[in-house]
């Protein structure tokens, strides 16, 4: 039986200056709600975020939006989400998002993409979790930080199974069967030399 009930998804609040970056959320969104796969993320209503929630909702998935109350107050958030979680800090949004998804999934996305994206791959890492973490590879954005992470294994400072960890698709269907394929883990690896 497939263990993906929700994959949270971290993107940007821009849209960035490819068209295809946002034309892929929101596909990925489409397929999240054609396969009956709830769609978590930061709550946004523009750029990246507004498109994965969109293509979401659109294929009849259910939305649920984690958003901080001061971007609410600045009228940032997705009105239409099917559930709209507010929180008090950026903290309390990234736990919660963790807490209710089963996989994790980065399109996209600038400072903040990445630091929900290493925040919750490092909690794998130490086995506060067992959830796959994985790139969407649109356009080749992420080829740069992969390359930098293959850089770190070489010098030391990140074990090869540690970045085995980290999957890496350019293709959204072939992503989503690799996260439901993967087994979900609840061991503690961490060795202490990075």
């Amino acid at each position: 039986m497939p263990h993906l009930r929700a994959v949270c998804v971290y993107c940007g609040s821009r849209t960035g200056t490819d068209p295809a970056h946002a034309r892929a959320a929101f596909a990925f969104g489409e397929l999240l709600g054609r396969r009956g796969i709830d769609l978590v993320y930061g709550g946004g209503r523009i750029g990246i975020m507004g498109a994965v929630a969109d293509g979401a909702l659109q294929a009849g998935g259910r939305v649920i939006g984690v958003i901080p109350r001061g971007l609410v107050d600045r009228e940032l958030g997705h009105t239409g989400a099917s559930e709209l979680v507010v929180v008090d800090s950026m903290h309390e949004r990234k736990a919660e998002m963790e807490r209710r998804a089963d996989a994790f999934v980065a399109l996209p996305g600038g400072s903040g993409t990445l630091d929900e994206l290493f925040e919750v791959w490092t909690w794998r890492q130490l086995g506060l979790h067992g959830k796959p973490v994985a790139l969407l590879d649109v356009g080749g954005y992420w080829q740069p930080l992969v390359v930098c992470l293959d850089h770190m294994v070489r010098e030391g400072f990140l074990d090869a199974g540690e970045r085995a960890g980290l999957l890496v698709s350019a293709d959204g269907p072939a992503l989503l069967d690799l996260l439901e394929r993967t087994p979900l883990t609840g061991t503690v690896r961490w060795g202490g030399k990075g």
